[in-house]
């Protein structure tokens, strides 16, 4: 029998400090079985094992530490239906059919995502206000046109935004017109991770927690998970840890894990803004990101406070030169805030690919997996384990959203990845210049 053990270190960050805790979670011990096993209780883990409960499968996820403790938990909380920077055409142009129904789960993410908070009256803090993506400079409209026209054709409620509707709605001149889908929004994304785990728990799935993967083997007609004080026996297998899935053991997925580069993604709150400056920044309380490279994005979170961030390179105290550097930022873009202060500053991985697309695999027979969320798996993430339940109940491959491809490692991973920061000095370089 599982027992209880010491409740892991949470990372310090606003979601954790206002997040009511969530469910006590027994480690994985002994030899157990489930029809199902998931590897990762993040937001991809969880909503698989919503819907395979919704179908009535013995499901059971083993967790390295706590529903949200990684990216899923420490995010800014934008909905965004959205890829970072492959469109539809993009899409269909690389994998046909299945990119077409990639495009269409897509497109209703954001509105998937808030539909399953209502349905099970989980409460996230979810605002679906729609998200804007603005431009920065004259030349990026033609960005704002090219997602407008495409997601027009495939029946997104997006509008495209001349200089003045972007200056009232962000309430501030510095960009130059717009993107805007009304579906997006934003939420408390540790909140939404703890209510997945409560709802999944309660309709009678399995979680355990603490439980760091060693690997995972198929041993005959099934999939054998190991931890260091269990293993989990299962006829299918879902492996849903994105960018840490190298960070506990390297031998648990190393095809997977060296596809992803995990890039350290820096998030904010300033102190709690008064009404009178809030109603004149952002009024109708939209998430924005906007198309600099180094992104520039804010949303407000339910005590007003403006949740942004930024990146940062080189050694000495990265935090208090990144509140210098977003401080400056948000004055800029809006002068009427006065002087920010942050009360919160923390980071965690976002999962890399090199042409910002998303992978999803077979492992083997009744066995999927993913890597790429590329700063956009909130929203992404829950249509897709209704998929990941699909695929391991059989559903017949052209009948899913899953655009499958085999794993392309990224060469020299391990010496890479230090120096992953340094795009930043391109992104920069990008920035400040025009392009066609």
């Amino acid at each position: 029998m599982s027992t209880l053990t010491n409740s892991v270190q949470w990372p310090p960050s606003l979601w954790a400090a206002q997040t009511p805790p969530g469910p006590e979670l027994p480690d994985l011990q002994g030899s157990v079985q489930a029809d199902v096993v998931i590897i990762g209780g993040g937001f991809t883990g969880l909503s698989t094992a919503l819907h395979l409960r919704e179908a009535g499968t013995d499901v059971a996820i083993v967790e390295a530490m706590e529903p949200g403790w990684g990216a899923s938990g420490r995010n800014n909380g934008q909905v965004i239906p959205t890829l970072s920077r492959p469109d539809p055409d993009d899409l269909v142009a690389r994998h046909g059919a299945a990119g077409e129904r990639f495009v269409a789960m897509l497109r209703d993410s954001a509105s998937n995502l808030f539909d399953t908070v209502r349905r099970y009256n989980i409460d996230a803090e979810h605002e679906q206000t729609g998200w804007v993506q603005p431009v920065h400079t004259p030349g990026r409209i033609k960005i704002a046109e090219r997602r407008f026209k495409q997601w027009s054709k495939f029946g997104a409620p997006v509008e495209l935004l001349s200089r003045d509707q972007a200056r009232d709605m962000l309430g501030s001149d510095a960009w130059h017109g717009g993107f805007w889908n009304k579906t997006g929004g934003h939420i408390n994304p540790l909140a939404l991770a703890r209510g997945l785990a409560r709802t999944v728990l309660s309709l009678g799935g399995r979680i355990y927690a603490r439980s760091p993967v060693i690997d995972f083997a198929r041993q005959g007609d099934r999939w054998v998970v190991r931890t260091a004080r269990g293993e989990l026996s299962a006829r299918a297998l879902v492996l849903a840890s994105n960018a840490y899935s190298g960070e506990f053991s390297k031998a648990l997925a190393p095809d997977l894990a060296h596809e992803v580069m995990p890039v350290l993604s820096w998030q904010m709150a300033t102190q709690p803004l008064s009404d009178n400056i809030r109603k004149t920044i952002i009024p109708a309380r939209q998430a924005m990101s906007d198309t600099h490279g180094e992104l520039y994005f804010a949303r407000y979170d339910a005590r007003n406070r403006l949740v942004t961030g930024g990146a940062v390179i080189g050694p000495g105290n990265k935090a208090e030169r990144l509140k210098a550097r977003v401080a400056e930022r948000l004055q800029r873009l809006w002068p009427q805030i006065g002087e920010v202060r942050f009360d919160y500053v923390w980071n965690g991985y976002v999962g890399m690919t090199t042409d910002y697309m998303p992978r999803i695999h077979r492992l083997g027979p009744d066995a999927y997996g993913w890597t790429g969320c590329n700063g956009r798996a909130v929203a992404l993430t829950i249509p897709l384990g209704a998929e990941l339940a699909k695929a391991v109940r059989g559903v017949p491959a052209k009948q899913l959203a899953l655009p499958f491809t085999e794993p392309v490692t990224i060469p020299a991973h391990a010496l890479l990845r230090p120096f992953a920061p340094l795009m930043l000095l391109l992104y920069r370089y990008r920035d400040a210049r025009e392009i066609a």
